[in-house]
């Protein structure tokens, strides 16, 4: 009977991650063009809300081949690597009160390894199509999320720190009273931020970079394999939406309606932040996204440690406006080097147009 109830209760994940998947893809695209002015998919169903099935039916359709001269194991393993762990992070992810996954001790950390091993899909997708523009999206990606896991994991430790636990159910109940966003607001800031750069998402989809990676690690891959990977693409797009709203946002907590409810709303509230950053910023390049990781975010994410700490002994308002300051201050360093990023660039094409002339 156990095993029943474990078999009907992967069933029920596997449904609704897919179902939730559609719609985040149909969101997307009505979101997107609404936001630039345009009406999206119109055609198939009302407003274009079978315009995914028809995407499913015509990925069914289209032929599946191998590249010549690739590890046709790897090459076939890979899109799995990538999909699954976008499904299994819902085991120990707590849904709402009432329906939890597994309740793990150290759930959070559970759901980084798992979240973890997106990449390793990737990078093996790249390598194994035998391909040099896939080669260099994989190698992309391994080193874009290998450098902003160490973030934001460091981020979310101030809400583990404030909670006491790192059971996710414990970290949601803690904020009965206050959602974290207000207590560690500095520390939701590195956490967004940082969930950029795991989705592969503008301004952080140098993996994808058509201009100059084509289309990067999936270059090579059709029919359902490349339905694989664009799946667990928005599938984590949701899951991280989920794991935020939990963090910071009081998960399924809110008056009047039931929680599953609340934290839906929730999900989807983050999921449109996400799609209007889309639909709003440009790229960076690959230098300033390594540099940004690195010099910018991970110590901003330890000195948002220390804080908490400093706070956690001491007093709790002066927690609260030492975050805010800290946040403020991360904002404008941020601002200001998004405005001098460009400089050098462009006091060098000012210099080539100016010899242009002369010459």
């Amino acid at each position: 009977m156990n095993v029943l109830w474990i078999l009907l209760g992967i069933v029920i994940i596997v449904v609704v991650v897919m179902l939730n998947t559609v719609v985040v893809m149909w969101c997307e695209r009505k979101w997107m063009a609404h936001l630039q002015s345009r009406l999206g998919p119109m055609r198939t169903g009302f407003h274009g809300a079978l315009q995914p099935f028809a995407d499913a039916l015509k990925l069914l359709g289209k032929e599946d081949l191998t590249p010549d001269g690739a590890d046709k194991l790897l090459f076939l393993i890979a899109p799995l690597i990538a999909f699954v762990p976008s499904l299994l992070i819902y085991a120990a992810t707590p849904w709402v009160a009432s329906f939890t996954g597994v309740s793990f001790d150290t759930g959070i950390f559970m759901v980084f390894a798992v979240a973890a091993l997106f990449p390793v899909g990737i990078l093996l997708g790249g390598w194994a199509s035998h391909n040099k523009y896939s080669m260099l999206g994989g190698f992309r990606a391994a080193a874009q999320q290998i450098s902003y896991e160490i973030p934001i994991i460091l981020a979310a430790m101030g809400v583990v720190m404030l909670a006491g636990s790192m059971k996710l159910q414990t970290i949601v109940d803690s904020q009965a009273g206050i959602w974290n966003v207000l207590t560690q607001p500095f520390a939701f800031i590195v956490f967004f931020i940082c969930v950029f750069a795991e989705l592969n998402r503008i301004p952080f989809d140098l993996p994808e970079g058509e201009s100059e990676l084509v289309a990067g690690f999936n270059t090579e891959y059709s029919s359902m394999r490349f339905a694989l990977f664009f799946v667990a693409e928005y599938a984590n797009l949701l899951t991280w939406s989920l794991l935020t709203v939990l963090l910071f946002f009081g998960g399924w907590g809110g008056p009047l309606l039931p929680g599953w409810i609340w934290l839906t709303l929730k999900t989807y509230a983050i999921v449109f932040v996400v799609i209007w950053v889309r639909a709003t910023l440009p790229r960076v390049r690959i230098d300033q996204l390594m540099a940004f990781g690195w010099k910018v975010l991970l110590p901003a994410a330890m000195v948002n440690v220390l804080i908490t700490s400093v706070g956690i002994i001491t007093d709790f308002y002066a927690l609260v406006i030492a975050e805010f300051v800290a946040a403020a201050a991360f904002i404008w360093i941020v601002s200001r080097l998004g405005e001098r990023s460009g400089d050098k660039a462009r006091a060098a094409a000012v210099a080539a147009h100016a010899e242009e002339a002369e010459a």
